[in-house]
């Protein structure tokens, strides 16, 4: 039987030592010399758009509806109930492909994105019903970044996988910044069921895209051949991912500083911030929006820097770096009275978590390998899970000292365990 590694020969222009040219010249535009990648993009940005779109929504109605942080904190941790199962994803990926697993996904956020276009239409929304749907798209939404990174460095060339998975990240960073702000006003304006309307067609659309790249579902960089998946189990699968992280010591860095930042950054800049606005800064959702925006294009601003200067820098110690300056800006905005200050520490927040989480999904990619690639991913897209946890203690943190005192308290603890990391493991990420 033919090798499969010869029976789907790679085209020239995903060619690891394909010429590049054209827009390929610019770094930033490089990635989009690979057919796949044209595709692959617009897709990413218009599910990153509804995304947004989504969250800032149904947080805001959570928020005034029941008008409890509390319930608020329940609702983003349900958003990432499925980082428990971001391993299996990472086993799937790699049995069947990338590409056929994030088409799965992508069907089933227009499911459940028209369900809730359907109550609204009947006018049948409750709290009870955004926070069953937000479970249901919990269980598949967290691993969506992770598959489509892997995805990315199936399908582009060796010389621009860098700049792809940069620019990748400027799907996400954008749409909170245009989703945020289209978000906010069109609930605003027009109320929940047209602002759905257009997030399925946003849903929907993305799926489409990803029919139109030609590349096979199948990709011939799997872990493995279908005649040996079929004789070997996949929780086996599951424990080799985990184990492989667990034995190599800059992956282990690195699935420990993403724990670490999902658990006591993430949820500041992103569950809290409808609190912040109401609460703190006493703004309506158009006020919450251009906070969300704030921190987004910042991170915009560092995804694209990093796109064009990320081959020539070191990626792990800009990392560290990077963490430590992004929890300081965090420290620096629970102390603001006001929007007018608050906003630029946002900004310059997004511009250090952009070269934090960019760099360290890259360096992930490169140090799990082509054999481990997905269930590395997956493991990684399992640390997220500290987001929730994170989200769920602030709740009652809040109401015993205050935003500014929980904000303050997980900026510190955040700067104290990234210098532990970066000393535990110094010898590996400093290499890098």
């Amino acid at each position: 039987m033919l090798d499969r590694r010869t029976e789907t020969p790679r085209k020239p222009d995903h060619s690891p030592d394909a010429p590049v040219s054209g827009v390929a010249r610019f770094a930033m535009l490089a990635p989009f010399a690979t057919r796949s990648f044209r595709f692959q993009w617009p897709a990413d940005l218009l599910t990153s758009w509804a995304f947004e779109m989504e969250t800032i929504i149904l947080a805001w109605y959570v928020l005034v509806e029941t008008g409890s942080v509390l319930w608020l904190t329940a609702f983003g941790a349900l958003q990432y109930l499925g980082t428990l199962i971001a391993p299996v994803y990472g086993v799937v990926g790699d049995r069947l492909g990338h590409k056929s697993l994030l088409l799965g996904m992508r069907a089933a956020y227009a499911v459940f994105a028209a369900t809730l276009l359907t109550f609204a239409l009947l006018g049948a929304v409750t709290p009870m019903v955004v926070l069953i749907v937000a479970t249901l798209m919990g269980l598949v939404r967290p691993s969506d970044l992770g598959v489509r990174s892997a995805l990315i460095a199936e399908t582009m060339p060796t010389n621009t996988m860098v700049s792809a998975l940069s620019m990748s990240r400027t799907t996400t960073d954008s749409a909170r910044v245009a989703g945020a702000l289209a978000g906010a006003t069109l609930f605003t304006f027009f109320g929940m069921a047209p602002a759905y309307v257009i997030i399925v067609s946003f849903y929907v659309v993305g799926v489409l895209l990803m029919f139109g790249d030609t590349a096979p579902l199948r990709h011939i960089s799997l872990a493995m051949t279908p005649e040996e998946a079929a004789g070997k189990s996949p929780w086996r699968d599951l424990k080799e991912g985990l184990a492989h992280t667990w034995n190599t010591p800059v992956l282990l860095a690195l699935v420990s500083l993403a724990f670490l930042t999902n658990l006591s950054a993430f949820p500041v800049t992103t569950g809290l911030l409808p609190y912040v606005a109401k609460n703190i800064y006493l703004v309506d959702q158009t006020g919450l929006g251009f906070l969300v925006a704030s921190f987004a294009g910042g991170a915009l601003i560092g995804s694209i820097v990093l796109s064009n200067v990320s081959n020539r820098v070191r990626l792990t110690r800009l990392m560290i770096v990077a963490t430590a300056i992004w929890y300081a800006m965090l420290l620096a905005f629970a102390q603001m009275p006001s929007p007018r200050y608050g906003i630029p520490c946002l900004i310059l927040g997004g511009i250090m978590q952009s070269f934090s989480m960019v760099s360290l999904q890259i360096m992930l990619l490169r140090e799990s390998g082509e054999r481990f690639r997905g269930r590395v991913m997956g493991v990684r897209m399992m640390a997220i899970y500290s987001l929730p946890l994170g989200l769920l203690a602030a709740g009652p943190l809040i109401g015993w000292i205050g935003f500014r005192g929980t904000a303050s308290f997980y900026a510190i603890v955040g700067i104290v365990f990234t210098l532990i990391i970066a000393l535990r493991w110094r010898a590996d990420l400093w290499r890098g």
